[in-house]
C-alpha cells in the first residue's frame, strides 16, 4: 500500500523541505518523483521569488493579507527589513507555545491556543497572531492544568533547544519573553532576502 500523501505532505514537497506541519515527515529531495530528473524545467526569479514567500506563510500559517501586513510592517521598522519580518513571524503566539516545547508543531500549536489553553501575563488569549514582548509570560489556564492532555503535553520538557529570548520554568510550566529575537537565532531555513524583493517588486 502507498503512503498517504495528505496536503500537508504536498505543501512541504512544494516548497522542498520540512515544515513541521502535523503528521508530515517528508525530507528534501533532490529529484522530482517519476524519470531521472534530467527534465527539470528551471524555475524563474519570479518563481524563486514566491516559493519562498509560500513557504514562510505555510511554516507559520499566516494568511496572505496578514502575511503583506507583516512584510509592511517590517518596512517601516528600522533595520533590515528581512530580519524584521521573520522577528515578528517567530513572536506570534503559536510560535512561542511551539518553541516552548508544548506542541510537537505550529499547526498544533495554533490549535491549542484557539481552543483556550494558554493565558498571557494571566489573562486567557486565544489569538495564534497575537504578538508576544518581553516581559510577558506564556502560561497554561487552570482547566487545561487539570486535564489529562496538560500531562502528555509538558511530559519530558524541554524537547527541543530553547532559543535565548525565552525561558522555561519546568516547575511552573510557565515561558517568559526575556527579549526580542536576536539576529543570529532568525530562522536560516527562509532566505528572508528573497521575500523582501518579491514584495519590493
Amino acid at each position: 500500500m502507498g503512503r498517504y500523501t495528505g496536503p500537508s505532505c504536498r505543501l512541504c514537497r512544494r516548497a522542498g523541505e520540512k515544515l513541521f506541519l502535523k503528521g508530515c515527515a517528508i525530507e528534501r529531495r533532490h529529484i522530482p518523483p517519476g524519470g531521472g530528473g534530467n527534465r527539470r524545467r528551471r524555475v524563474s526569479d519570479y518563481g524563486v521569488h514566491l516559493r519562498e514567500k509560500q513557504k514562510a506563510r505555510q511554516m507559520y500559517g499566516v494568511m496572505e493579507g496578514q502575511f503583506r501586513k507583516y512584510m509592511t510592517d517590517a518596512f517601516n521598522t528600522p533595520g533590515i527589513s528581512g530580519n524584521n519580518l521573520l522577528r515578528t513571524l517567530e513572536r506570534r503566539l503559536d510560535n512561542v507555545v511551539f518553541l516552548l516545547g508544548f506542541a510537537d508543531s505550529r499547526k498544533q500549536a495554533r490549535q491549542m491556543v484557539q481552543h483556550g489553553h494558554f493565558t498571557i501575563n494571566g489573562r486567557k488569549t486565544d489569538i495564534p497572531s497575537f504578538m508576544v514582548t518581553p516581559g510577558q509570560t506564556v502560561a497554561w489556564t487552570e482547566s487545561s492544568r487539570r486535564r489529562d492532555f496538560f500531562a502528555e503535553r509538558t511530559e519530558g520538557l524541554p524537547k527541543r533547544t530553547l532559543p535565548s529570548w525565552l525561558t522555561l520554568d519546568l516547575t511552573a510550566m510557565v515561558g517568559q519573553v526575556v527579549s526580542l529575537p536576536p539576529d543570529n537565532e532568525l530562522p536560516d531555513t527562509i532566505n528572508s532576502r528573497l521575500i523582501v524583493e518579491f514584495y519590493s517588486r
